[in-house]
This record gives structure tokens, C-alpha cells and sequence, in this order.
């Protein structure tokens, strides 16, 4: 397979296989995968039906777990509460690890060839690398900060990860693993920096390719990696054929994190190698919670040449979201994910709409718990539960 890398800055292409950014415009300068791609194979399942259009060595060992192909849900009565003729949910939960990172995962581990891999992570693309390194039987080195939810942290041990919580942010964890991967030598699972892990992200825009066309695709948007990933997918199906029309992409951010958000807002301004305007990050979507995105400059292309759009959600309106999800369209998301169907409340977006749901509900538990609530606690009679059942709090 033909590939190169191409500078999202300056436009200069590198052929080195493990480039991580352009030594022209130093750390911020991100590169970009381009080939020659074929179609989608239809002997394969998951990922492997997409070889021919993913940048990966020779003869690599591929992990011997199914990743991708993941459902989509209608959701009628979730549509008619949000206005649109239609809207279909992708549950990205599905995936071995619960999360779309597995996608990303399953390509930084082919490229590893066996080395130790590292990453900073909220929880899903850790989790995710642990999965895949442990199913091809390479060692996973992991930095979170200190406020990554339990259950995630849990798959990671269980996966047999080294684990590093950092007393402090994603940012701050982030730089931390950067530290060390220079040091030691390790291989980085980070999408931010990594153009072969946008690959993998890239995946599940060309399996939204292969549905019925729809208006809009709306994702939760942190780094920006994902939005960008998804977008270079849809495109490429349609350069194929396969894809007869693109559709607008809606970026969804968290109003606790919104520095995605913001470049957005500053048209035209995408031309510097340099870092995204600094945001606070503060939001209970801890896998979008992030301060200082690294592929904001993409997402903002992304978005831009769709003729889509960014918007903001609080809190509660993620929260609801996740009640929507769950009641409305049957899929039980955790808040990151949950904050792509936030977004197409209040939008004006209309017609019909895929929404990327990137994680299970699973992921995050005391979330969960906090969008839906207590459950009523009786003593085992009758009498009790008609009680319950006929007070004012329950009837109607």
C-alpha cells in the first residue's frame, strides 16, 4: 500500500512511516495520511474489510478481535422529539473496549510491531489500547488523570496495562506521557499526534458511508481527532462512488470545554502552526474534556468544508441527552457520547441526522446514575409498592 504523510499546516509531505508531526512546523504542525485506496472488502468483517484503504505495514499482524461494525439504531420516537424526519443512532459502544477508540487502538498496535505502547487518556482510548495490546500480546503503558471514572480505570488493569494516575488534568497527563515516551522509546497511541490512529478513527466514517445518506452526522468533538477522522472517511467513500452524497457535519462540545468551539468561531484563522487558544475544561463528559486540543485545526476544516456547524451543550442538557438516548432510542450512553444528540437540541438542525454514540453508559456508571436517578426502596410486600406506585410523586 502507497502512503505518505502531509503537513495540515504547510501542505509539505513526508514519507518517514513514524513521523509523528512536521519537523517544519514543529509540534503543531499535524500530519495527515494520503494514499491510493481501494474499495471495502466483502469477504472481511469489522475493521479488516477496510484494508485496502488504511495505511498499514506489510504482512502486519492484524489483533484477532472484532472491531468495527458496529449497529445503527433507528430512533423514531427520539427523532419526532427533536423534530427531524429521521435519525439513526451508531452505537460505538459495541466495540470490544465499549468506545469508537478502539478503532484508533487497533491501528496504533498493528503499527507497534510488538513494541510497548503508551498513551494519556480520560479512560476509552486507554481502556481501548489495553484491549488491543493485551490481545496481541504487547505491553501498554498508560498515564490518566486523577479524575478518570473507576470503571474505566478497572478495564485497564484487568486488560494488565501499567497504569500511571496523574495528580492532575488530562493536559497535564498528556505532557507526562509525552516525557516519557521520549524517554523510553515507546511507541504513542496518542490521536492527537499519530496520523495512523485518525486512520482507525476514520473507519467509522466509511461504515456511515455504506448507509442510506442523511443530512447531517453529528459527533462529540474534545480534541478534535474524532470529527476529523469520521470526516476524511465520508470523503473518501464518496470519491469511491460509494457514498452518492457528503453530508454536514455538527460538531458537539461541552460548554465546561469549549476550545474547539472557539477556533471555530474565529474563521480563517487556521493557518500558524500553533496551539488552540487555551479553554478551561471542566465538564462531567470526561472524554471530551479537554483544554488544549491538539487536532483542532483539522475539526475545524473538517467541519467547515462539510458546511456544517459547532455548538455548545451544558451539562444538563448532556445529562438529558443521556435520558433521551436510553429511553427514546434504546442506547445507553455515556455522557461524552451522549453529548453528539445534545447538540441537535436547540441547533436548527433539520432533515435527518446520524449521531455518533462513542461509548457505553457502562463507561461511566456514577454518571449514569446522576441523569437517571435513585431508584424507590421498599420492603418486600405488596402493599408497599402500591404505596409507592399511587403516591403523587408517581402518578399519571
Amino acid at each position: 500500500m502507497k502512503w505518505t504523510l502531509k503537513c495540515s499546516v504547510c501542505g509539505s509531505r513526508s514519507h518517514e512511516a513514524e513521523q509523528m508531526t512536521c519537523a517544519a512546523c514543529g509540534p503543531w504542525g499535524i500530519l495527515e495520511v494520503e494514499g491510493e485506496w481501494g474499495r471495502p472488502l466483502e469477504s472481511k468483517r469489522g475493521m479488516e474489510r477496510f484494508l485496502p484503504l488504511l495505511a498499514l505495514p506489510a504482512e502486519a499482524k492484524l489483533p484477532p478481535v472484532l472491531v468495527g461494525d458496529t449497529p445503527v439504531c433507528e430512533a423514531p420516537r427520539l427523532a419526532t422529539h427533536l423534530g427531524l424526519t429521521r435519525l439513526r443512532l451508531k452505537d460505538e459502544g459495541r466495540n470490544p473496549s465499549g468506545s469508537l477508540k478502539d478503532r484508533a487502538s487497533w491501528m496504533g498496535a498493528v503499527h507497534a510491531q510488538g513494541r510497548t505502547v503508551a498513551c494519556a487518556s480520560t479512560g476509552n482510548a486507554a481502556s481501548s489500547l489495553a484491549a488491543m495490546c493485551a490481545a496481541l500480546d504487547q505491553k501498554a503503558v498508560i498515564f490518566v488523570p486523577e479524575r478518570a471514572p473507576a470503571p474505566k480505570v478497572a478495564q485497564l488493569q484487568v486488560f494488565g496495562a501499567t497504569v500511571f494516575r496523574v495528580r492532575g488534568n488530562y493536559d497535564e497527563a498528556y505532557e507526562l506521557c509525552t516525557k516519557a515516551i521520549e524517554h523510553y522509546g515507546w511507541y504513542p497511541r496518542s490521536a492527537a499526534i499519530n496520523p495512523v490512529l485518525v486512520e482507525g478513527k476514520k473507519t467509522c466514517g466509511l461504515e456511515i458511508a455504506e448507509l442510506e445518506a442523511a443530512d447531517w452526522v453529528a459527533v462529540s468533538v474534545g480534541d478534535g481527532c474524532t470529527i476529523a477522522g469520521i470526516w476524511k472517511g465520508l470523503k473518501e467513500m464518496h470519491q469511491l462512488g460509494i457514498l452518492e452524497r457528503l453530508p454536514r457535519l455538527l460538531g458537539v462540545q461541552a460548554e465546561g470545554a469549549p476550545a474547539v468551539f472557539r477556533e471555530w468561531m474565529n474563521k480563517g484563522d487556521t493557518g500558524p502552526a500553533r496551539a488552540p487558544r487555551a479553554a478551561e475544561a471542566e465538564t462531567l463528559a470526561d472524554s471530551i474534556s479537554v483544554g488544549v486540543p491538539r487536532n483542532w485545526r483539522r475539526a475545524v476544516r473538517a467541519i467547515d468544508e462539510s458546511g456544517g456547524k459547532v455548538v455548545c451543550v451544558s451539562d444538563a442538557q448532556i445529562e438529558e441527552a443521556m435520558r433521551l438516548s436510553a429511553r427514546l432510542g434504546g442506547v445507553y450512553a455515556e455522557p461524552a457520547a451522549a453529548t453528539a444528540v445534545a447538540g441537535l437540541v436547540d441547533s436548527e438542525v433539520s432533515g435527518s441526522a446520524i449521531a455518533v454514540v462513542s461509548g457505553s453508559g457502562l463507561k461511566d456508571v456514577a454518571g449514569a446514575q446522576k441523569a437517571g436517578g435513585e431508584p424507590h426502596t421498599v420492603s418486600p410486600d405488596l402493599e408497599a409498592v402500591v404505596t409507592c406506585i399511587e403516591s403523587s410523586m408517581l402518578r399519571g
